[in-house]
């Protein structure tokens, strides 16, 4: 393929990715507008990160098979027009129930949108640089597209709330959609490979991601214990799960190997994609949340997320130099490592801590997030088609659920955690400064007599210096919470990265013990 057309197929995956990752990213940083905008509170608001999520993380399961029976061309095109028509109708969405319904297209078309950017990607390229340059190029603007809403979504709302965002993403789709259509992809043969229990599966697994999705959004919303049907969702997602894994182990075609995926290796890997995507929490969820408490604007954060999204594609350009099925132990060892350091630099946050001051923590998470999920995928895509074409899809389920799924219950965990630590803080702080203590009635009585000159009620001076001084201690204790989970991230980092090099160690030791009873030609003659 010419060079002037791979740049073409390459910048239409940009773009696909891009629009992809933006749909999440725009709703989860711009909550609170989008609430405002829609005159319901921020919990209710959460609805439509739940309506985004859970297609999303659903279809994938479905979509492979679907692309195989009915032709790349349609599903192509199908894909890119619910996009279109998605992004359309979001511009005149004004009440909870229809952005509901939008949000749900629009992770419908992202599942789909996902898919292709993968494909556009590494359309043009020859077979030995579709793994190692295309998969990792694909996945980093993927994974950029959160990171990069908050960058732009301060310029577009300025002062004239959602609209632009909404446009600008309607110009994203439609320029999709013509890009589908003057860069057609290469047809693969038609093939029957959807059977009506598959359809019963599919059913079933997206009840139970739905279940758990939900979950962990709304439980630290709406508090665990104060929302039984909570209780109730979680064990019926875990039924519907248990149930399509009975269906699936007695089929003779499934729609995903339940025998080959509990396999040593595949749950080692699982677990590996699990608990990364958890610890990376830290970073979708914490920073962008403290600093919301400590009344930092979405405006002064664009510097932070710009050195994110700086860093996500160093970390890509790294895996694309140095990547080599051999090399990933040490790509997730080095991963692991940067996360700790980045981690243990923000636990030392105050109340004074600016974006400026976590931008070289963040940076290396963001560079470490880059030299895991590459590596990590390869290697899983390459046990997968070693044992044969069908079970990429059974490995495909694995990835979406583990990041997808993986980090809802990490944000949720994260949330539920800075939830209860900042009100054991809290308590601490308001015995601290009991009034009955000299030297916190002295503040009290400084701070009133300083607000003299502007309140002249002396019981008003002092209701207003005990409520700010009762602000100032919930906000203390939020930053020392955020300080007690990044020090958990740190410590989650570490053991890792020390089970890792156990792992690798048992692995070695291993290879050399069959070594030593496999006889040589010498002593077997």
């Amino acid at each position: 393929m010419s060079l002037p057309r791979t740049i073409a197929y390459m910048s239409a995956a940009v773009l696909i990715a891009l629009g992809a990752g933006l749909g999440q990213g725009f709703v989860s940083a711009n909550i609170s507008q989008i609430a405002g905008d829609l005159g319901v509170t921020t919990t209710e608001a959460s609805w439509l990160l739940i309506a985004f999520i859970v297609p999303r993380s659903c279809l994938p399961i479905l979509l492979i098979k679907i692309r195989t029976q009915y032709g790349l061309r349609r599903f192509t095109e199908i894909s890119t027009i619910v996009y279109v028509l998605a992004d359309f109708a979001a511009v005149w969405m004004d009440d909870l129930r229809s952005a509901i319904l939008v949000e749900f297209l629009s992770g419908s078309a992202s599942a789909s949108l996902s898919t292709l950017a993968f494909l556009y990607m590494i359309e043009p390229l020859s077979q030995q640089w579709r793994m190692r340059l295309g998969l990792p190029m694909a996945l980093c603007f993927l994974a950029m597209g959160p990171s990069f809403a908050r960058v732009i979504s301060p310029a577009l709302i300025g002062d004239g709330g959602l609209l632009r965002v909404h446009l600008m993403a309607l110009g994203m789709a439609l320029i999709s959609l013509v890009s589908v259509y003057v860069l057609p992809l290469r047809p693969v043969p038609h093939m029957k490979v959807i059977r009506p229990l598959d359809l019963i599966s599919f059913a079933l697994i997206a009840c139970g991601f739905s279940a758990v999705i939900t979950g962990f959004v709304m439980g630290p919303l709406r508090w665990w214990t104060d929302a039984p049907w909570l209780g109730a969702l979680l064990a019926a997602g875990v039924g519907a799960f248990a149930v399509a894994m009975v269906i699936e182990l007695h089929r003779k075609e499934p729609l995903l190997d339940i025998r080959w995926l509990a396999s040593p290796a595949m749950v080692h890997l699982t677990g590996a994609l699990l608990i990364f995507r958890i610890i990376l929490s830290e970073q979708s969820t914490g920073a962008p949340r403290m600093f919301q408490v400590l009344g930092i604007a979405p405006s002064q954060l664009v510097t932070l997320f710009s050195v994110i999204c700086l860093f996500t594609l160093l970390g890509t350009l790294a895996c694309v130099a140095w990547m080599k099925p051999t090399r990933v132990p040490q790509f997730h060892f080095a991963a692991l490592i940067l996360i700790a350091c980045g981690a243990w630099m923000d636990s030392q946050a105050t109340m004074d801590t600016r974006p400026e001051q976590m931008i070289l923590s963040q940076a290396l998470i963001a560079f470490a997030g880059m030299l895991f999920m590459p590596p990590a995928m390869i290697s899983g895509l390459i046990s997968a088609m070693k044992k044969g074409p069908q079970y990429i899809l059974s490995f495909i389920i694995i990835y979406i659920s583990t990041q997808s799924v993986g980090g809802m219950i990490g944000s949720g965990l994260f949330t539920t955690l800075v939830n209860h630590r900042q009100a054991f803080h809290y308590q601490g702080l308001m015995e601290e400064l009991a009034t009955t203590r000299p030297i916190v009635a002295q503040t009290l009585t400084d701070q009133a007599t300083a607000l003299a000159p502007q309140i002249t009620d002396a019981v008003l001076r002092r209701a207003q210096v005990v409520t700010q001084m009762a602000t100032d201690a919930s906000n203390q204790a939020y930053v020392m919470a955020y300080n007690d989970l990044y020090f958990l991230t740190f410590l989650l980092a570490v053991l890792a990265a020390s089970a890792l090099c156990l792992h690798v160690f048992r692995d070695w030791l291993a290879a050399r013990i069959e070594a030593r009873r496999t006889p040589t030609p010498e002593t077997s003659s």
